[in-house]
């Protein structure tokens, strides 16, 4: 189940009917997030007996499965999310892709799926991008999502591993992934529902856990807030994710509390990025738990200043308030905090060209 040491070698069979250029350029006015996608994408087949082969860029439609497939009954699938960003010169570049590439190999591991070599990955985004350059947009919160995706395909209903899956990879433009933009939110804690327990899925980026977290983020938004915050399934007392985001807290005395990634959270890069833009900053982080009523009695008292999300899609997004049945803390209409639009304007501006790359985060993808 590991991934193969030689390298793929990617065929190329371009679209003969690619979007109208008129088209284009009117997605890329106002793409959204996850509504249009490009002309092409990435196709690797897996089978337990040949490993990885028949790697392909091939024009973007539908798949073709068996109603057997066991992705559909079983659940066999993690994916990742990255984006790429075309900087002044017109050059494209993605963030810490090799981060990626290893977050896949481990939830691949996890839900026993073949890994694709970090090589190959990289590769596999290099020449979707270089086929569908101009769907890259610029200008500010404009990128090019990624979703690189692994599912079961083999045709068997039983549960046990498949011994047939294939690796995609394909591109969507995207601006703000929330309809506010870059505005404060207000989220609201469940203590109904977990979004994952010790030893599950839960560092890993598969949908189930995504899909588990969509009855909850109703309960949200019927309560006029944008996402849910979910407590820990073992005592709910603790603070896990916000949906599929990394939480920080700032405190009165400038340190940056976050939950640790203890098996049950997803290891952001985002997160892991945010930590260390903040350390050299000066900021004091602290990885551990943090009790919900912690949260709540910080906010009624000012020692907590600042909240805020990190994840691919929002980057970083600002908490105004925290909502509960039990309550509401926090102010609505509170405007975005001081560290948390400084750390967000500089690794946006480290991903969008604007700022020195000083820790070699960015990987040139049209070369």
């Amino acid at each position: 189940m590991t991934a193969d040491a030689a390298p793929l070698s990617f065929q190329r069979h371009l679209t003969e009917t690619p979007a109208p250029t008129k088209t284009r350029e009117r997605i890329l006015t106002d793409p959204g997030f996850g509504r249009h996608f490009t002309d092409h994408m990435v196709a690797v087949d897996w089978s337990s007996d040949r490993g990885w082969h028949d790697a392909r860029l091939q024009p973007y439609g539908p798949l073709e499965m068996s109603p057997a497939s066991a992705v559909l009954h079983y659940g066999q699938e993690v994916f990742e999310g990255l984006k790429a960003y075309r900087h002044a010169d017109g050059s494209i570049w993605t963030f810490r892709p090799e981060q990626n590439a290893a977050r896949l190999q481990r939830s691949a591991r996890r839900l026993a799926l073949p890994e694709l070599s970090t090589a190959d990955f990289l590769e596999s985004l290099r020449v979707l991008v270089s086929a569908d350059a101009a769907w890259v947009p610029s200008g500010a919160e404009r990128s090019l999502y990624l979703r690189p995706f692994i599912i079961a395909n083999e045709t068997f209903i039983g549960v046990r591993p498949a011994r047939v899956a294939a690796y995609y990879a394909i591109a969507s433009p995207a601006g703000f992934s929330f309809d506010e933009g870059v505005k404060p939110v207000s989220i609201w804690v469940s203590t109904e529902f977990s979004r994952a327990g010790r030893g599950g899925t839960g560092a890993a980026k598969s949908g189930g856990n995504y899909a588990a977290s969509l009855l909850p983020q109703q309960e949200a938004q019927r309560n006029g807030c944008a996402q849910v915050l979910f407590a820990d399934a073992e005592t709910g007392t603790r603070v896990d994710e916000v949906g599929s985001m990394n939480i920080f807290f700032l405190t009165r005395e400038n340190s940056l509390v976050t939950p640790a990634a203890s098996g049950s959270i997803l290891e952001g890069i985002t997160r892991d990025s945010v930590i260390q833009l903040a350390r050299d900053r000066g900021l004091r982080v602290d990885e551990r738990d943090v009790l919900i009523s912690e949260l709540c009695d910080g906010l009624a008292g000012g020692e907590i200043t600042e909240i805020f999300a990190t994840g691919t899609a929002g980057v970083i997004t600002p908490i105004a308030q925290v909502k509960s049945r039990e309550g509401t803390w926090g102010r609505v209409d509170a405007a975005v905090g001081p560290v948390t639009r400084e750390l967000r304007d500089e690794l946006t501006g480290i991903q969008h060209g604007h700022r020195a790359d000083r820790y070699g985060w960015m990987w040139r993808l049209d070369e």
